[in-house]
C-alpha cells in the first residue's frame, strides 16, 4: 500500500499564507519499494544541501540557518521514514518546523527557498489525488476498496458495514413481506434493498469524510440505482463500474477504477477548458499572468488553472496585483504564479494544479473571472 499524507483545504490555505524568515520547499519522486530507501535519502540530502546553500545567502538571525539545516538532516537520517513512501514526497521546512507530505502523484525533483512555501506540488495532489475508492455492492456482500496509482488495492475495514442485504434487515431472505405487510415479491425486495443501501451509506459516512477521494460504485441493478438515489457521499461518481461485485477480483476492480479516475480527471479538465473558452468570449477569462495577478488582487478570479511543473521567479504584491520578474530563481524571490494561486484561494476561488498541456494556449496559467475588469 501507499503511505499518503494530504492537508485539508483549510490546512493548505494555512500553509499557503505562512511567512517566515526562510521557508524551504523540496519535492522529489519516491517509491514504496523499501529497497530504494537509500537512493531516496541521497536524492533528498542533495536537494536539502542545495536549499541550505540558497538560504545561506539570506540575512538570517544567528542560529536560524543551523536550525533549518538540523530539521533537514534529521529527516534524511530517519531510516524508518524512508521505508514508508508513496510516489512523491513534498517537504516544507522553516527553522522552527518541518512537515513532510507523501503523495500519490508523480513530481519532478525541485527546491525552492523564499519567505513562503512553494505550494504547487501539494496543489496537484489536492486537485487530482490519484487515489480512488470503489464500493463493491451486491445483495450477497459489500466491501470498500482503496485504489492507488500502482500496487495492490487495499480493502478497508468499515465499522458497522452490513455483511449482506438479508442480515442488514434482520432477515434470512429479502424476498418476504415488509414490516407493514404491504409489499411482497419484487416490490418487497426493493424495500429491503433500499434499507440495506441506506445502512451501507450510514456506515460509510465517517470513513469517506476522512479519505476525501472519488468513490466509484460496482453494483448491478436495481441496487446501483437505489444506492445512487440515497447516498450522501459527496465524492460519489455517477454511473457504475461494469463488473460483477461478487465475481470480480479486487485487482481487476482496481484496474477499472484507475481507468475511471483518468476519465473523471479528463472530464474535469475538459469542463474547465470549455468554461474558459465561453468566458473568454465575453471578456471574463485570461491566460495573461499580469492580468490574472491584478484580477486576483481584487478577488475577481473564480477558477485558476496553473502549471505545477514550472516556477516563474519574481515577486507579487497581493494588494495591488503588481508583478516583478526575477532573472532566475533565488532566495530573494519565489514563484509568481504560486503566489497568485495563494491569493485566489484566500479570496474564495478555486485553483487547479495541472500540466502545461492542459492549460488553454499552453500558457503558464488560465483564469476564469467572476466579472469583467
Amino acid at each position: 500500500m501507499l503511505h499518503l499524507d494530504l492537508p485539508s483545504a483549510d490546512g493548505f490555505r494555512t500553509l499557503a499564507e505562512a511567512r517566515a524568515d526562510v521557508a524551504v520547499t523540496i519535492a522529489l519522486p519516491t517509491t514504496p519499494l523499501s529497497q530504494e530507501a537509500g537512493a531516496m535519502r541521497t536524492a533528498f540530502a542533495n536537494l536539502a544541501k542545495e536549499a541550505v546553500a540558497q538560504a545561506a545567502t539570506l540575512d538570517l538571525a544567528r542560529g536560524r540557518l543551523a536550525a533549518l539545516e538540523e530539521h533537514l538532516h534529521d529527516l534524511a537520517d530517519d531510516e524508518e521514514f524512508w521505508t514508508l513512501q508513496a510516489t512523491s514526497l513534498c517537504v516544507l521546512a522553516t527553522p522552527d518546523r518541518l512537515r513532510a507530505f507523501r503523495l500519490a502523484n508523480r513530481l519532478a525533483p525541485q527546491t525552492h527557498v523564499s519567505d513562503r512555501f512553494h505550494m504547487k506540488p501539494l496543489l496537484r495532489a489536492l486537485t487530482f489525488p490519484h487515489v480512488g475508492l470503489v464500493l463493491a455492492l451486491s445483495e450477497n456482500g459489500v466491501r470498500l476498496i482503496e485504489v492507488f496509482p500502482e500496487g495492490a488495492p487495499l480493502e478497508l475495514k468499515v465499522p458497522g458495514l452490513p455483511r449482506d442485504a438479508a442480515s442488514s434487515v434482520g432477515k434470512a431472505s429479502i424476498n418476504d413481506r415488509s414490516p407493514s405487510g404491504r409489499v411482497h415479491g419484487s416490490e418487497g425486495k426493493k424495500v429491503r434493498l433500499t434499507q440495506y443501501a441506506r445502512a451501507v451509506d450510514v456506515a460509510l459516512r465517517p470513513v469517506l469524510v476522512g479519505l476525501k477521494a472519488p468513490l466509484f460504485l460496482a453494483a448491478s441493478e436495481p441496487l446501483a440505482s437505489i444506492f445512487h438515489s440515497l447516498s450522501t457521499a459527496e465524492g460519489l461518481i455517477p454511473g457504475v463500474i461494469a463488473a460483477s461485485p461478487d465475481r470480480t477480483p479486487d485487482a481487476e476492480l482496481a484496474t477499472l477504477t484507475r481507468a475511471g479516475l483518468d476519465a473523471h480527471y479528463a472530464a474535469k479538465l475538459a469542463a474547465f477548458r470549455e468554461l474558459h473558452a465561453a468566458r473568454d468570449a465575453d471578456g471574463r477569462a485570461t491566460t495573461d499572468v499580469a492580468a490574472t495577478g491584478r484580477a486576483a488582487a481584487f478577488g475577481a478570479v473564480d477558477t485558476l488553472a496553473v502549471d505545477i511543473d514550472e516556477a516563474l521567479p519574481g515577486t507579487y504584491d497581493a494588494t495591488t496585483g503588481a508583478i516583478t520578474h526575477a532573472a532566475g530563481p533565488g532566495a530573494d524571490s519565489y514563484g509568481i504564479v504560486d503566489a497568485i494561486a495563494g491569493q485566489v484561494l484566500a479570496t474564495g476561488g478555486t485553483v487547479l494544479g495541472v500540466r502545461r498541456a492542459d492549460i488553454p494556449d499552453g500558457a503558464h496559467l488560465a483564469a476564469v473571472l467572476r466579472y469583467r475588469l
